[in-house]
């Protein structure tokens, strides 16, 4: 039985953004939205309380129009206008029905206190509005803007409509709102910039904790005898807090870690003393067998064809069988961190020599030099580096075709001495690129052998360049294959 876990979707910025930044811009959004309710539900009832005193406003002003037109001499058939008298607030309109169907309709200049006539537009947008005594906000004209409007009708059928303009209200709502933004804008600023403090001090442990892993990731736990002694802090290993716990985990990993590192070390250890005994043992019985082969061949004694034949082939391989005995007890020696001899080595005159025995050695390829006119010098053990050079002109002779062009040249870079053997050969495929400096590894696929090899030869180099603190870089393309090593002047 199969189960399918569906992956939930994750927001393009989530590995994005550092987790401080992601923690502050939380915090500030949540707090923006609760800013904005704050803000919208106070406008919506600081408009619905100035509503309701603009509506007591308008009732009362109703109250006082109705006594006006009932106490007030009425000649004819037209009524004195009530605003005529004092106490009615600044901006209120009166629109006044007469039982004949005519109408008059008048405002409060607000600041001015003096009327003026309603246009008949305006009268007529007015009277739409039904006479049952509610309150209604009604848009008038561009000029008078929204009017709050009572409609009442008097026992004698006289009708008016009272009104008081909305715009002290919406003003005072836009002021509120401005006012509660800023201060909410200001709010904002000030709690990002503490949260940004605040977070940042609280994930002080996390930064110790991955400084801590960065320090190991530093280590060269790929080689030699490794001291994992890098832990995390008692302090950032609590385990009652979520940073303590991660701190507790590493620690832990870094144990387990350490005894592997040991463990590997050991064994490694032993394998490298095991390779130095039985090389070192083996040289023996090697030198006895060459020598016991050069005596037969050496006899005055006749030796059938057959003989001389096995005798022969005796030799050679006992040749090879020390010279692969040799290198592997060199590398156990550098590996186990022998020193070296230190004195003056004129890399100019080695390179020549070891090129002039490359010559006589393959005389099928073409081999150049190119040598500074100045002797140069390095400190280090002239045998060994005439190995390296060695080992390098017997791969590029032994791993391409007869004919190839092998160049080798000295320079001096940066306080650095660079010596470079360059083939215009089949060139290395890069995925073998990385695995040339291995022991036992060859590259009998892409490069054609003309004789056989152990498979140790660049990985003495490798070896003991790393000894005298320098490198060694590969280059290689269909054409050029380039062996550039670097040694401190």
């Amino acid at each position: 039985m199969s189960s399918s876990r569906r992956s939930e979707p994750r927001s393009p910025w989530a590995g994005r953004l550092p987790l401080r930044t992601r923690l502050v811009a939380a915090q500030v959004v949540m707090l923006a939205v609760v800013c904005a309710i704050i803000g919208v539900a106070t406008g919506f009832a600081l408009r619905d309380f100035l509503v309701g005193q603009l509506d007591d406003q308008l009732f009362d002003s109703a109250v006082k129009a109705d006594h006006d037109l009932r106490r007030m001499p009425m000649p004819g058939s037209r009524p004195p206008n009530p605003l005529d008298t004092p106490g009615f607030p600044p901006g209120t309109l009166l629109v006044i029905e007469f039982n004949g169907g005519a109408t008059d309709g008048t405002r409060l200049t607000p600041g001015l206190g003096r009327k003026e006539a309603l246009s008949v537009e305006v009268r007529e947008r007015i009277e739409s509005i039904p006479a049952d005594g509610k309150p209604r906000t009604v848009w008038l004209s561009e000029e008078l803007g929204e009017h709050r409007l009572l409609s009442t009708t008097t026992t004698s059928g006289l009708r008016f409509i009272t009104g008081l303009p909305m715009a002290d209200v919406d003003s005072t709502v836009w002021g509120m709102g401005l006012i509660l933004g800023g201060v909410a804008l200001a709010g904002l600023i000030v709690v990002s910039l503490a949260g940004a403090v605040i977070v940042r001090r609280t994930l002080r442990p996390l930064e110790r904790v991955a400084a801590t892993a960065s320090r190991v990731a530093e280590l060269p736990l790929h080689e030699g005898e490794v001291a994992l002694a890098e832990r995390v802090s008692d302090e950032d290993a609590d385990p009652d807090t979520e940073v303590g716990q991660v701190g507790l985990a590493l620690n832990r990993m870094l144990g387990h870690v350490g005894s592997a590192l040991e463990a590997r070390h050991a064994s490694e250890t032993r394998v490298r003393q095991f390779v130095a005994d039985a090389s070192h043992e083996l040289r023996t019985p090697l030198a006895a067998i060459r020598g016991y082969a050069e005596l037969t061949r050496r006899t005055s004694d006749e030796v059938p064809p057959q003989i001389g034949h096995a005798m022969r082939r005796v030799e050679s391989e006992a040749v090879r069988m020390t010279s692969l005995v040799e290198d592997l007890l060199l590398l156990a020696r550098l590996d186990a961190g022998r020193p070296l001899g230190r004195e003056p080595v004129d890399v100019s005159r080695l390179i020549l020599d070891t090129v002039s025995d490359a010559r006589i050695a393959g005389p099928d390829h073409e081999w150049r030099l190119a040598l500074p006119p100045d002797a140069v010098q390095v400190t280090g053990d002239a045998h060994k580096l005439h190995q390296v050079v060695a080992n390098l002109l017997s791969n590029a002779r032994t791993h391409t075709p007869p004919g190839t062009t092998v160049t080798t040249s000295l320079s001096t870079v940066d306080e650095e001495v660079e010596v470079s053997v360059t083939d215009d050969g089949p060139g290395i495929p890069p995925e073998l690129q990385g695995e040339v400096f291995e022991r036992f590894s060859r590259g009998d696929t892409s490069r054609s052998r003309a004789a056989g090899s152990t498979g140790l030869g660049l990985s003495i180099v490798a070896a003991v360049v790393a000894s005298h603190e320098g490198s060694v870089r590969l280059d290689s393309k269909p054409g050029r294959t380039t062996f550039t090593v670097r040694l401190p002047r």
